[in-house]
């Protein structure tokens, strides 16, 4: 029987859990804000309480990880696994912020595809942290956002250069410069996706 004298801190995971669960709020709440573009400032102040909900959390890990002299994981992935999440939020509400103060009459067919694939992204990321006390399955997952990562960097490219080939008339640049600042900020939030399921399968690696 093995004795700890220092048990490893094992808040940590339902912490991530909470973060994960927070962040499927965010992009569930852009998905709402696309699909039913109405009432958009109340909506993205709500996208915006969220990513100040996940703010608390993450400064909440940080905390921990400060004051835990043994944790579950290396202290180093425990830092990259807070910051890429919240780096994903941030860019949920970059695109909510977007939509809202570039005053955006309606969301292009492109944008609520983009919002689709990071939310499955998303999901991705919250059934791996789930299970990642377990790591259960994790490396599905993250193979699953690695996929949804390069589809949405194919959709991206394809609407920003349709973007350029319609835009004939000087007056249409101002809408052009805004859809593609926001295709571009969806394309990093799904870069961000990479990036959190990276750092994941380099958990894993070091379990196995």
């Amino acid at each position: 029987m093995k004795f700890r004298l220092f048990p490893k801190e094992q808040k940590f995971f339902e912490l991530f859990r909470q973060d994960a669960a927070n962040l499927k709020a965010g992009v569930l709440a852009l998905q709402e804000l696309v699909n039913n573009y109405e009432d958009v400032e109340k909506k993205y102040q709500h996208i915006k309480d969220i990513e100040h909900q996940g703010d608390v959390i993450t400064h909440e890990i940080f905390t921990k990880l400060r004051e835990t002299f043994i944790t579950p994981l290396d202290r180093e992935d425990i830092h990259g696994l807070a910051s890429g999440l919240d780096d994903v939020l941030d860019c949920i509400e970059g695109v909510a912020s977007r939509m809202f103060y570039f005053k955006i009459a309606r969301p292009t067919p492109e944008v609520k595809k983009l919002v689709d694939i990071i939310s499955k992204a998303v999901q991705q990321i919250f059934e791996a942290i789930d299970n990642l006390e377990s790591l259960g399955h994790v490396h599905a997952f993250c193979k699953q956002i690695n996929i949804l990562e390069y589809e949405a960097d194919v959709v991206c490219r394809e609407a920003i250069a349709d973007l350029f080939e319609k835009t004939e008339k000087v007056e249409d640049i101002k809408a052009l410069i805004k859809l593609k600042e926001i295709y571009s900020r969806l394309e990093v939030a799904a870069d961000r996706c990479e990036d959190v399921a990276n750092v994941i399968e380099g958990i894993i690696v070091k379990s196995s």
